[in-house]
């Protein structure tokens, strides 16, 4: 296994060295350090980028480390922890909006830093995962056919045929595909299923709700059935009129 990569932004010189000589006695390799945000930022525009970078909100120069952390995040989607000796609400505020991946107060243990680096990593990781598999599941979508999509159920990728599908619900930050027999989770939101899912078979009838056109059984305003299992569905007021249109009236 490949020794993770620490980038050390502090301009405190004597801490920088502590932390560096922590981090070489944890087994991490420190790719380098800066006592600016600006000298940070160009390091990593110069260089390897490193897997993690742990930053000193407090920093001499025009930019401070929350600033900085934000450009890493937004340019380079770089894990960032702080490192602060304020604990302070007004300072833990300003440090939330950057979203770092963890917090560290000085003075700290090694296993502080150890295990703020592991959790960081870890989670860093997983979001980059689901990202990648919602990526993927996308321009599979868009490449290859309009008749199916593929999910993650486990840990492996399912071909799922789109004419099985019976309604879609969403949960949270998640959706719901549901087929007359199996239920499937996955990292998305409505507005961007309905986009994928296309306006010919499927159309989205509440803010919570996108149906398959022809797995309607009844309608009954403000509600509808669907096919087999029965299941009822409400129609939202504002999806009403684009529901009728859809539909054949004899």
């Amino acid at each position: 296994m490949s020794k993770i990569n620490v980038f050390v932004v502090e301009d405190e010189s004597i801490v920088s060295k502590d932390i560096q000589h922590s981090l070489k006695k944890l087994g991490y390799t420190v790719l380098g350090s800066s006592s600016s945000g600006e000298k940070a930022i160009e390091f990593l525009q110069n260089n390897d980028e490193p897997d993690i970078v742990l930053m000193d909100i407090m920093l001499k120069g025009k930019m401070n480390g929350i600033e900085t952390a934000e450009i890493i995040k937004n340019k380079y989607s770089i894990p960032v922890i702080f490192l602060t000796a304020y604990a302070d609400e007004a300072t833990l505020s300003k440090a939330k909006i950057s979203e770092p991946y963890g917090y560290i107060l000085k003075p700290f243990k090694e296993i502080d830093l150890q295990t703020s680096i592991e959790i960081a990593l870890y989670k860093h990781k997983k979001e980059q995962q689901v990202i990648n598999e919602r990526d993927l599941l996308y321009s599979l979508v868009e490449e290859k056919s309009p008749n199916f999509i593929f999910v993650k159920s486990s840990s492996k990728l399912v071909k799922l045929n789109c004419n099985d599908i019976y309604f879609i619900e969403a949960l949270k930050d998640y959706v719901v595909i549901n087929t007359s027999d199996s239920r499937y989770t996955i990292h998305s939101t409505m507005k961007e299923m309905e986009n994928k899912m296309g306006n010919v078979d499927f159309i989205r009838i509440h803010r919570s709700f996108i149906v398959r056109l022809d797995k309607i059984a009844t309608i009954e305003f403000p509600n509808l059935t669907l096919e087999k299992d029965k299941k009822r569905i409400p129609i939202g007021a504002s999806y009403r009129d684009q529901l009728t249109a859809k539909i054949k009236l004899v």
